[in-house]
């Protein structure tokens, strides 16, 4: 059964790439590489590999990294961290 994995790399400058791929390994290399010049993270590597969820079906994926990509970074963070019990709070906008 193929996978897709939703991924999250913490940049050299300190902001983060969400992304998807069937392939994090391979993904991982094409970043961390440069193969694509105009990619965000080109001119942010070093990169590390902080976070990554398996999903069976490819559009629970996409729509998966669509919700994290309009996150916070506190809340990224979060995720990033295992503090699955945060992300409500940080849901909440500030009064």
């Amino acid at each position: 059964m193929k996978q897709y994995h939703v991924y999250i790399l913490l940049c050299s400058d300190g902001s983060y790439y969400t992304g998807v791929t069937n392939d994090i390994d391979r993904r991982f290399i094409e970043h961390e590489s440069g193969v694509n010049k105009d990619c965000y993270t080109f001119s942010r590597r070093p990169l590390k590999l902080v976070f990554g969820e398996p999903f069976p079906d490819i559009n629970q994926a996409i729509a998966f990294e669509k919700q994290i990509k309009g996150w916070r970074r506190e809340k990224k963070a979060a995720l990033i961290n295992g503090n699955w019990e945060q992300l409500p709070k940080l849901s909440k906008t500030a009064k």
